[in-house]
């Protein structure tokens, strides 16, 4: 099998292996691509605390001021808190530097556009093209504009949020909430939100210095810790964050790991029970969700999988909130963003005002059971993936906007390619979880075979 380039671009940007395809040569282009691209204005920037951060950061500044663009520096923040301060500041654009759930020797660049929004495809489609073809507009010394660090981003940002939601109601007794940021950019402003809500805090891996304490994802298997400390601690709930805090991930008070999917159906109960109205999700997201929005006489809408995708449906469909089920919620009258930080608001204000517990809240929703595999896979067969997957799936429902997702009597699956890794992710659900293992392992068996 021919090697897999460490080198991915694509909607979510440009990311790769630091030292060996992200070179400081391809992160100046690509910053000169976007200044070319938004015009010679001020660009907001920040990044995640991985210890390449700072070298990829310098070289993002060359290439936007060497195009005619001035920088407000944010330094170390959430993603979210990024567009955030790019709406706040009406700027046309910002990049996160971040590579988000990949392992600690990779980075990225991800684009953000107008309104903090990520680029969409016709949008990154442009960009790639002045990238491509290396006419980037470039000023003499005497027009370079000047870099601004701003720090405060993320107090504004928390404001923001206590402005819209409040602090938690009046209590006999605080939550007690314990945070995993696992070192990474919700490190600082995680622990302040929390303060803020009135919750009493305690932290596991808040010192953010690029270290990886466990794998960035905050899937069940790697919350260990948080739910030893959780239990050690007495505490009501413990949160997970990946590495730059847009996703989040629950542990209940008895110390277990609920999945990431509940992230977003515990968000959704505490909206809807307010504000009922459209929510959108992406083609990934567990059926429960459908069946949580029918409570509520409300309707459910499905988009490709990226945040883009869900955001710009949002807008479309008008929803009061929307996200993914790999724990990003968001909630458009705070931050049209997947934000970790909002995500917490939101379900410690579900628990405190209906005094329900965090199991007592998830066993009052559908269960299913959802699996997810992924292998690695060259680009060039992604499609015959696909192709083969439709055919011999032809007579059940499907949806083919974002690989293919097969509806079946008792459950369905998902295969896709991945956006920010060169791999094929395979996800299966059912009500029962023999059921779902039994459609993943029969598909997986499928897809190993057609890659060979």
């Amino acid at each position: 099998m021919r090697p897999i380039p460490s080198l991915k671009i694509s909607i979510s940007g440009v990311r790769g292996v630091i030292g060996e395809s992200l070179t400081p040569a391809l992160l100046t282009r690509f910053a000169q691509a976007f200044g070319t691209y938004v015009g010679a204005r001020t660009i907001v920037i920040g990044r995640d605390p991985r210890t390449s951060g700072e070298m990829v950061k310098q070289a993002v500044v060359a290439g936007l001021l060497s195009s005619g663009c001035g920088i407000l520096d944010l330094g170390m923040c959430p993603v979210p808190t990024i567009q955030l301060l790019v709406r706040h500041h009406r700027a046309p654009g910002g990049i996160a530097i971040t590579a988000s759930h990949n392992p600690a020797e990779w980075n990225a660049l991800k684009f953000i556009g107008r309104d903090g929004f990520f680029l969409n495809a016709g949008q990154a489609g442009e960009l790639l093209d002045i990238y491509h073809q290396g006419e980037y507009t470039r000023v003499a010394g005497a027009e370079m504009r000047e870099v601004v660090e701003l720090p405060g981003a993320t107090d504004l940002h928390i404001q923001t949020i206590i402005n819209e939601l409040g602090p938690l109601p009046a209590a006999k007794k605080k939550l007690r909430v314990v945070l995993d940021a696992c070192n990474g950019a919700g490190s600082i402003a995680g622990p302040k939100l929390l303060a803020a809500l009135g919750a009493e805090v305690f932290t596991i891996n808040v010192t953010p210095n690029g270290s990886f304490p466990r794998p960035a994802e905050p899937l069940a298997e790697n919350l260990g810790n948080l739910c030893a400390a959780v239990k050690a601690h007495d505490a009501d709930v413990g949160f997970a964050q990946d590495m730059d805090a847009d996703r989040l991930a629950i542990v209940s008070e008895e110390g277990v790991a609920i999945g990431e999917e509940y992230t977003l159906l515990l968000a959704s109960l505490g909206v809807l029970s307010k504000t009922p109205g459209a929510v959108v999700a992406n083609l990934s997201t567990t059926s429960a969700l459908q069946e949580v929005v029918g409570r509520f006489d409300s309707q459910l809408f499905l988009s490709k999988i990226g945040e883009v995708n869900v955001t710009e449906e949002m807008q479309k469909q008008k929803a009061v909130i929307g996200g993914e089920g790999n724990g990003g919620v968001i909630y458009p009258r705070l931050n049209f963003a997947r934000d970790s930080l909002v995500g917490m608001a939101l379900i410690l204000h579900l628990s405190a005002g209906t005094g329900q517990a965090i199991t007592e809240l998830v066993n009052n929703l559908p269960r299913f059971a959802m699996i997810k595999e992924k292998l690695t896979c060259p680009s060039g067969k992604i499609s015959s993936v696909i192709r083969t997957l439709r055919d011999e799936y032809a007579s059940c429902p499907m949806d083919l906007r974002d690989g293919v997702k097969v509806s079946l009597p008792n459950g369905w699956f998902l295969v896709r390619a991945s956006n920010t890794e060169p791999i094929i992710r395979v996800i299966a659900e059912a009500e029962h979880e023999a059921d779902a293992r039994k459609i993943l392992s029969r598909v997986y068996s499928r897809v190993q075979e057609c890659v060979g």
